[in-house]
């Protein structure tokens, strides 16, 4: 694979450059996928500190996940208040542990480790609430598949990388970035990239003179170019 693509960094020394900033991310998927598609709808517009707070909180009151699903939606909202948007997600919970319940008599999610990934993203889409990026959370963290979550900052640090045109929205850069990448670059990837969208690539005023990756990303050539002039 040739390191450039024209003026564009390739995956693998975008991730070499940032770990050397970051660290070396290191990939252990918890095998709980069920536990990651709850949480994840919880992290839906949300911090993780938040997200995580009501998670443990849902935990705690209901044990099971049968307990979970027999609750009223009031009873979880009253658990997930610390997570945001708490009477928009407390159905979305309710209504994916349903949906599995159904289609598996159970709530066990392990089967989509052995099932053909783009299948597996298929089936996880089908349920109500939950999106690429819902679905690429459970299939990576929780069973160590090699699919791409895309965040707020992956999208954003993609697209001024040049990698995702700028109309393309975070459903479609799933799909791009993903293709980008061999199975064991995609948890550094994504890892990196989010750190990288924290800590530097802001969204307003992005730090571009400290940034690795200045001389491959056309929108930081651009910001300082600006900045330069003013």
């Amino acid at each position: 694979m040739p390191r450039k693509r024209g003026n564009r960094l390739t995956a693998p020394e975008i991730v070499a450059r940032l770990s050397l900033l970051y660290g070396e991310p290191a990939w252990r998927p918890h095998g709980d996928p069920m536990s990651e598609l709850v949480l994840t709808i919880l992290s839906q517009n949300t911090s993780d500190a938040n997200s995580g707070r009501a998670f443990m909180r849902l935990r705690s009151r209901f044990g099971e996940w049968e307990d979970l699903l027999a609750a009223q939606p009031e009873e979880i909202v009253q658990e997930i208040q610390a997570g945001g948007l708490a009477t928009i997600k407390a159905p979305r919970i309710k209504a994916a542990l349903q949906a599995v319940y159904e289609r598996r008599g159970s709530f066990d999610l392990e089967f989509l480790r052995e099932t053909a990934l783009e299948e597996a993203k298929a089936w996880l889409r089908e349920l109500k609430g939950v999106g690429p990026k819902t679905a690429a959370c459970v299939l990576m963290f929780a069973l160590g598949r090699p699919a791409l979550p895309v965040d707020t900052h992956v999208h954003r640090v993609g697209q001024r990388l040049g990698l995702v045109p700028a109309k393309a929205g975070a459903a479609e850069a799933h799909d791009i970035l993903e293709a980008m990448l061999a199975p064991d670059e995609v948890y550094p990837f994504h890892i990196s990239l989010i750190k990288h969208g924290r800590r530097i690539c802001h969204a307003q005023r992005p730090l571009c003179e400290r940034c690795p990756l200045l001389d491959g990303c056309p929108a930081g050539q651009k910001f300082m170019g600006v900045r330069s002039r003013a």
